[in-house]
């Protein structure tokens, strides 16, 4: 689950970023990897491990829940992401980085599937549970959309292979966003919604915490610089988000990090480090703010660019370009993306 905290330490490290070591980003701030030069965490020393719970090994139906007034450019760009998840792309691609994650199975040997369909969308233009949310009124939510009459349009309640993507507008303020999560995920409770189903919530930053949550396209005002490694103009200049939206392609990293991390831990019983399955650190977690070889400690490692000074390290459909962060690879050990130089 994205943790703010990861987002804190990383321009902690700002202004002393030529660390020969890597502390890792997850729960546990003075575990450190242990390969001096390596900076996207290689180490047989992560105590990763499987739990024997489920992981979503059947065909997704992710359904897409738009909180508040949203931008239809914006909605776009994010549609055009998750359609690029099982899409094939030039490479490297969005897919090519899901392959990552496809290499967590459950107890049965089953990877996680490959196959992502966006299989349907609810508008919540109302604010129906209002602008203020905590955690547990995501759930309400998802309650609304699955039952909702409002213009006959509610969406499914698929307790099979469904998985729901809460996602907030601008004007709305979610429990301990920007303050301790970007995003999280967990699993409906029967009580609230009528099922179990996995779901994962993202709020839009880019007008409540860019510095924060679309790092790194943007960083704190106190910090009075980019992050290094970010390839800033003239030095003096944030990376360029890729689709033209701070706000928006720093919540697309967030969504795929979520993505990765519910669909290998749903039921916060499969795959996670760490002895508190109530905070497990989890396969994304492990690779906060590393997206190319070399990322770490402040360094966003090296990546793509494009005209105007973009950033971006995988391919999506319709020409989009993505900067997304690396997940841990169980079979290397280590961070890893498409794009990895090695």
């Amino acid at each position: 689950m994205q943790k703010l905290l990861h987002q804190c330490l990383i321009f902690l490290l700002l202004s002393c970023f030529s660390f020969s070591s890597l502390a890792s980003f997850s729960r546990h701030p003075n575990r450190q990897f242990g390969q001096a030069k390596n900076y996207e965490g290689s180490s047989d020393l992560v105590d990763l491990r499987y739990h024997m719970g489920p992981v979503l090994a059947s065909s997704i139906n992710l359904y897409i829940i738009w909180y508040g007034h949203w931008n239809p450019t914006h909605q776009c760009t994010i549609r055009d992401f998750l359609n690029s998840l099982s899409s094939s792309s030039s490479y490297p691609s969005v897919g090519d980085w899901w392959r990552t994650v496809r290499l967590y199975t459950d107890q049965t040997g089953s990877n996680i599937t490959g196959n992502i369909v966006l299989a349907g969308e609810f508008q919540d233009s109302w604010y129906s549970h209002g602008a203020y949310l905590t955690r547990l009124a995501i759930q309400s939510i998802i309650k609304t959309a699955v039952s909702s009459s409002h213009d006959h349009r509610s969406l499914p309640l698929n307790p099979h292979n469904g998985l729901y993507l809460v996602l907030t507008s601008s004007d709305v303020q979610v429990q301990d966003f920007c303050r301790a999560v970007c995003g999280f995920h967990y699993f409906t409770f029967p009580t609230i919604v009528g099922v179990t189903v996995p779901y994962a919530w993202v709020g839009y930053s880019g007008s409540q915490c860019p510095g924060m949550c679309a790092y790194p396209f943007a960083w704190p005002d106190y910090s009075k610089m980019p992050p290094p490694g970010s390839g800033g103009v003239g030095g003096g200049s944030a990376m360029r988000a890729p689709n033209g939206d701070a706000g928006v392609d720093g919540m697309i990293s967030v969504i795929a990090h979520e993505l990765a991390e519910v669909s290998s831990n749903p039921l916060v019983n499969a795959w996670y480090a760490g002895e508190d399955p109530t905070a497990p650190t989890e396969i994304a977690d492990l690779c906060v703010g590393v997206y190319g070889t070399g990322g770490g400690g402040g360094f966003v490692g090296k990546v793509y660019r494009g005209k105007w000074g973009i950033g971006y390290n995988v391919n999506g459909v319709r020409g989009r370009k993505f900067l997304i962060q690396w997940v841990w690879n169980p079979v290397k050990k280590r961070c890893f993306g498409p794009n990895a130089l090695d």
